[in-house]
């Protein structure tokens, strides 16, 4: 064990919260990153004394690339249900009630999958009140390991409360010849680090919103190797692949320790979310983490143009409440508009807020200074993997990205840049102009 590996100390421990002083209870019981796990498989199990009864939750891809395999091995040593989802499964409430329909009797749920199915499994486990263990088969999020899972409701795309997996089981190999789209979705989504870490420190030092800096340091140095080895990822880069598969578990671990996902989704997210609600019929399907590499370069270019300038002056905050029904329809409007008005500004606060930003301006831009990355070298890593780096590419039209950008602030209670941006007249820094070097 490695006295300086994050991973290590965090599973055994020993990982100091610089926050708090005190060493970080794991997050789960249990995580393997390994070049191979094939026939392991009933050995990483039974370590856990999940029970007799397991239901494995797959779709027809995830069967076939690891479901299969999985599915064979824990037959040897307990009953087997098999939840097959429909090819593209949706995490929504209808699917994650389906899935714990069907395993009411179960003593574990064995998720097989990536984004949707983890996020279905964690969320439908805690509706049962039983375990579940992942077993990835695409490095496409950071969300194994985090406490909350993305579920649409009524239309509405929320972080709802679910289990961290007992165990998260990740085979390099497996992953390393997944699709190039999903590897540069989990890519995107460890890209906007920087950027939901400026936001946050926003909302710190203007909002008074606790902050924690032991999320980041978790990250710190394999951030830094992943950024470096961007090409090798599509070219079934095992080292590569393994440090993609840490940022994406320390992100997740991150979220966890802090009990919100404050350290990996801010602004960038919002704008995101905003696109997968609210998108045209006809577009067709873009993975969260790559719409997620897309909106990141748009929060830095934001987040570049305002922190580089005077401190912003700010009015009180336009949008009403019909002017947000208006825009998402009555019953996701309403449901909108209570997470919106209690960050909107008022004009009774307006001066008062003015002077808080004068007075913290230089402050927070110091804080910023050592932890950020510019859009053109964030573009730059997209780029070297052959990943998205524009709205187009993402089949987002100039005018509905603009009005992702200048309503994504509007779904929930996360005071970003985009707000400050917004309630400053200047969201349009978002789209214009170089970025800095």
């Amino acid at each position: 064990m490695e006295d300086d590996d994050p991973v290590a100390l965090l599973f055994a421990g020993r990982f100091v919260d610089v926050d708090t002083g005190l060493a970080v209870e794991p997050p789960t019981r249990e995580v393997h990153i390994e070049e191979s796990l094939e026939g392991r498989e009933v050995e990483l199990i039974t370590r856990l004394d999940l029970g007799d009864h397991l239901v494995v939750v797959a779709d027809p891809d995830t069967r076939r690339v690891l479901g299969e395999r999985v599915i064979g091995a824990l037959r040897r040593a307990a009953k087997v249900t098999e939840v097959q989802l429909d090819a593209h499964p949706h995490a929504d409430m209808a699917t994650a009630a389906e899935i714990a329909r069907r395993a009411e009797s179960a003593d574990a749920l064995i998720a097989v999958g990536s984004g949707t199915i983890n996020d279905l499994c964690k969320y439908a486990s805690a509706q049962l009140g039983v375990p579940y263990v992942v077993f990835a088969t695409a490095p496409s999020m950071n969300g194994y390991l985090s406490a909350n899972a993305a579920i649409t409701d009524k239309g509405h795309k929320k972080s709802l409360p679910a289990h961290v997996p007992a165990a998260a089981l990740f085979d390099l190999r497996v992953l390393s010849e997944a699709p190039a789209r999903m590897i540069h979705s989990g890519l995107g989504d460890s890209l906007c680090r920087a950027t939901a870490q400026s936001d946050w420190l926003l909302a710190h030092y203007l909002r008074n919103v606790p902050y924690r800096q032991a999320p980041f340091d978790l990250l710190a140095a394999d951030e830094e190797h992943l950024f470096a080895e961007a090409e090798a990822l599509v070219r079934g880069g095992i080292d590569a692949m393994r440090s993609l598969v840490r940022t994406l578990v320390l992100s997740g671990a991150g979220m966890t320790l802090c009990g919100s996902s404050q350290p990996a989704s801010q602004g960038e997210h919002l704008i995101s979310h905003y696109i997968d609600m609210m998108a045209p019929a006809e577009r067709g399907e873009h993975l969260h983490g790559v719409q997620v590499g897309v909106t990141t370069l748009t929060m830095a270019r934001l987040q570049d143009s305002l922190l580089n300038g005077p401190p912003p002056v700010v009015s009180e905050t336009k949008p009403e409440r019909d002017d947000v029904i208006a825009h998402f329809g009555a019953e996701t409007g309403d449901a909108c508009w209570q997470e919106f008005t209690k960050k909107r500004l008022t004009s009774r606060e307006v001066d008062g807020f003015n002077e808080r930003i004068a007075a913290r301006w230089d402050d927070l831009r110091a804080a910023i200074e050592p932890i950020w990355r510019s859009p053109r070298e964030l573009a730059g890593i997209l780029e070297r993997a052959g990943a998205s780096t524009t709205p187009e590419s993402i089949e987002a039209s100039k005018t509905f990205y603009r009005n992702a950008v200048t309503h994504a602030r509007e779904l929930r209670n996360r005071y970003t840049f985009l707000d400050l941006a917004g309630d400053a007249g200047r969201l349009g820094a978002a789209f214009g102009g170089e970025p800095r070097a």
